[in-house]
């Protein structure tokens, strides 16, 4: 089971890494063939997908992981009855989120999103949501049989369909006058088709797996399926759809008020550009980076999920404490790496200076972004999704009345505003209550404090190295890039070796000694400031 384990985890750990890359240089490649406003719509467009996505495959996906463990642990035969229930009830979802938002799209376009391009985008892209549905099924069978491979290799093919179809539409786009609802129209429908392609390949995982797994035993009822399926889908179904709903709000009203805002210097088309800017290009390349924490997040959760099951509340604390200090190491130095060397990265890669200075302001957040995220998944680990999902609906509001209220008046400080005030409340509240369930005290010198003065000794060595490879920034784009790796990498070690002292090497080489650190947790603790 060890091995099992590990393999598992590094499977998953690498193929999220490969996945963000290859997302992330296709987000690149995006941004510059759409440009500003194209990547603005193409965000809105994906406000609303997301709202008929979490339709499609909220519920199920939870209910096939949770229902599909229970009943292989009984019964193959019933288990196969199960499995084919769940299909029906993705395809049903899939086909009913796939009618809503093919019916709704000249309505959403013109009405909510104030573009009326958009309606193709969202008439083709709704293509995909039943093979998305269908996948999310069989995705968790294959969890509850611990088979991480169909998963990873099916994703794998999907972005690559996604990036060829993508790469071919837009390669000829400017010889065909594609005007950026086309151009969207043509992203999306390359979403569609690699989802069809993705559950094509799942579906061939599971022929060979069935045999496996359920041998020639034929299909029994599994016991009150119905109820059980049910009981699963309307809560899980229902509070993901009300989030989703929100956040589409949200995202629907950011470029309207900043039209108002932007009234007398270029009004919607200016308010798109800049919402691109910002959700489109300075966003992704803040939140990348988290995706190297998936490795801590595997390795740690399901041992933060067992030590709370059987009640061993010091465990519990010394991995509770463990990742919210290296958490707090990594945002610190992420943070600084982007207040430094955010402008010159953003212009590299995008040509814009004005997501540039987006990356510069909220790079000193991202402690509290990535924090708040490792804390939500501890969280879920310990039963607490009740109040993960009312903070979460708070957030939203909060957002929301933030957008209304400061949009209109500050247009985009305004908006940076509201993230940055959404950042803070969410960490709070969600590390608060983590911290109150599992009887840790506030460690802000461990977690915040000390990852801080190393993010601050990583900084000042990056201002040197900028200043010193001044020269190199002037030089064309792969000059550029290379700057800014090699004053990434040397703010890393500056930061790495500031950091050891500071706990760092101690947590390191507790991580390294696996159990020990276990075992000799009732002696650390009492060391512990």
């Amino acid at each position: 089971m060890g091995k099992s384990y590990l393999k598992n985890a590094a499977l998953m750990t690498g193929a999220d890494v490969l996945l963000r890359l290859a997302g992330m240089g296709l987000r690149i490649w995006l941004a510059n063939a759409l440009g500003g406003e194209g990547m603005g719509l193409y965000q809105l467009v994906l406000a609303v997908y997301s709202l008929f996505v979490t339709l499609a495959t909220a519920g199920v996906s939870v209910a096939a992981t949770r229902l599909m463990a229970e009943e292989l642990a009984r019964s193959p035969a019933e288990a196969r009855g199960m499995l084919r229930r769940l299909l029906l009830a993705g395809a049903g979802l899939g086909v009913a989120a796939l009618a809503a938002q093919f019916g709704l799209a000249g309505l959403a376009a013109r009405w909510w999103l104030g573009d009326a391009r958009a309606a193709g985008a969202l008439r083709v892209s709704s293509l995909g949501l039943p093979w998305m549905a269908v996948s999310s099924v069989l995705r968790g069978f294959f969890i509850a049989r611990r088979r991480v491979e169909p998963n990873v290799l099916s994703q794998l093919a999907e972005q690559t369909v996604r990036i060829g179809i993508v790469w071919a539409a837009l390669g000829r786009a400017d010889a065909l006058g594609w005007d950026a609802g086309q151009r969207c129209t043509a992203v999306l429908g390359a979403t569609a088709a690699s989802e069809a392609v993705s559950t094509g390949l799942m579906a061939l995982f599971y022929c060979r797996e069935a045999r496996r797994c359920f041998g020639s035993q034929p299909a029994q009822r599994p016991h009150d399926p119905g109820r059980r399926l049910w009981d699963i889908l309307w809560p899980v179904e229902g509070g993901r759809c009300l989030a989703s709903a929100l956040h589409t709000a949200e995202n629907m009203l950011v470029p309207a008020c900043l039209a108002v805002y932007l009234q007398c210097s270029g009004g919607r088309a200016e308010a798109v550009t800049q919402y691109g800017n910002l959700k489109g290009m300075a966003l992704p390349l803040l939140t990348f980076p988290f995706g190297l924490l998936g490795s801590l997040s595997v390795l740690l959760m399901p041992e933060i999920t067992q030590a709370h099951l059987r009640g061993q509340s010091r465990r519990l604390s010394v991995l509770i404490d463990r990742m919210l200090r290296l958490t707090g190491y990594f945002s610190a130095l992420a943070g600084a790496a982007f207040w430094v060397w955010g402008q010159p990265l953003a212009e590299a890669l995008y040509g814009s200076a004005e997501a540039g200075s987006y990356l510069v302001i909220l790079g000193p957040a991202m402690p509290l972004m990535y924090l708040e995220s490792m804390v939500d998944g501890a969280m879920k680990g310990m039963g607490e999704q009740k109040a993960v999902f009312r903070y979460s609906m708070w957030d939203s509001c909060l957002r929301i009345a933030g957008v209304v209220l400061l949009l209109p008046r500050f247009g985009m400080k305004g908006f940076l505003f509201v993230i940055l005030l959404s950042s803070l409340y969410t960490c709070a509240a969600n590390t608060g209550r983590l911290l109150s369930s599992c009887g840790l005290p506030l460690r802000l010198w461990r977690w915040l404090g000390a990852p801080g003065l190393a993010g601050t000794a990583g900084a000042g060595a990056g201002l040197v190295l900028r200043k010193l490879l001044t020269p190199w920034l002037a030089r064309g784009v792969p000059a550029q890039l290379a700057a800014v790796a090699l004053g990434g990498a040397g703010m890393t070690l500056v930061c790495f070796a500031a950091a050891w002292p500071l706990g760092l090497g101690e947590e390191l080489r507790d991580v390294a000694a696996g159990e020990r650190r276990h075992k000799s947790a009732g002696h650390g603790e009492k060391n512990r400031v």
